[in-house]
């Protein structure tokens, strides 16, 4: 075999996710293991080692094809120089990884966050292969977002871009605080959390609605209920998607994307949302920037930062 080869690395504070993927982006072989970040950087960076050899190992390509290895981390990245400036769900800080792991592999070794690998994962082997410009959402704990152009992320001069989540969207009058300290971020709406919030605020208020039998309720609790005709599931569903919609219109008219892809695990929720995120879309966008564009769901799912990871390189 001399075809090369891309290992792709999605680090989370449970698992490590390792994947080899080819020059296509095709996902051909993964292994998983625990992160133990509990026991400190050196045995959480041993683990990626060693991962990493073990996937090689158990596939049927030689350690001499890896051409790269890529690395997503959720958390804040200095891309330029490979140092996780601060990743606190995998417990490092001001880790210089590029070097250590290129120093104990002896490959190439890149990193960036989770957000943007997902999106370069979907643009490269999922729901955007062959699509050049294209805009990404996660929609889980929070709002994640990437920005693929020209068939590469966009990272901007200091790597933040795509922080899609933190786009103000919501009104003074209705705007709550988000988790990063500013009001009104479409995180604090669309995102699982904000409408697990906007569903609890509901039962408080005393509405009728079949989500006060609800015992812990979830963000899928409110799109079933929605989806049965619960009015004020029905609302918050609403809600989600206006302010996706009215946040991927503003996107849209300054990238000018041919696609949006969403993912994560509220994009689960199907037509109930993508309908109505759609039709907003369509009202706050003008014709011409509409023309061609396509809102779809992630096709990845759990793989796409693996793939991204290893997309790093290509």
């Amino acid at each position: 075999m001399s075809e090369k080869i891309y290992i792709g690395v999605d680090l989370g504070g449970t698992a490590i996710k390792v994947g080899i993927c080819s020059e296509e982006g095709q996902l051909l072989h993964t292994y998983e293991g625990p992160t133990e970040k509990e026991k400190g950087p050196d045995t959480v960076v041993g683990n990626i080692e060693k991962y990493v050899r073990l996937v090689v190992e158990q596939s049927p390509f030689e350690w001499d094809q890896v051409a790269g290895v890529g690395a997503g981390v959720a958390g804040f990245t200095n891309v330029k120089e490979g140092i996780i400036i601060l990743a606190p769900n995998v417990g490092l800080k001001d880790l210089h990884i590029r070097e250590i792991l290129e120093g104990r592999l002896g490959k190439p070794v890149k990193i960036d966050n989770d957000a943007n690998v997902a999106a370069l994962g979907e643009a490269w082997g999922g729901a955007g292969k062959g699509v050049e410009n294209c805009v990404c959402y996660t929609l889980g704990t929070g709002v994640g977002g990437g920005i693929i152009i020209n068939g590469k992320i966009y990272q901007g001069f200091s790597g933040m871009a795509g922080e899609l989540g933190h786009v103000s969207v919501v009104p003074d009058l209705e705007a709550i605080q988000c988790g990063c300290g500013k009001m009104g971020c479409l995180e604090t709406v669309s995102s699982a959390t904000g409408i697990i919030k906007m569903a609890k605020d509901a039962v408080a208020r005393g509405e009728r609605t079949s989500l006060a039998q609800v015992g812990n309720i979830m963000a899928k609790d409110v799109f079933d209920a929605a989806k049965l005709g619960d009015e004020a599931a029905i609302r918050i569903v609403n809600r989600a998607a206006f302010y996706l919609g009215k946040s991927m219109a503003a996107t849209a008219v300054i990238l000018n994307p041919e696609l949006f892809i969403i993912g994560g695990g509220v994009s689960y929720a199907g037509d109930i949302l993508f309908d109505e995120i759609r039709s907003v879309f369509a009202k706050l966008t003008p014709e011409p920037v509409q023309k061609g564009l396509r809102i779809v769901p992630a096709t990845l799912g759990n793989d796409a930062g693996t793939v991204g990871a290893a997309g790093l390189f290509l």
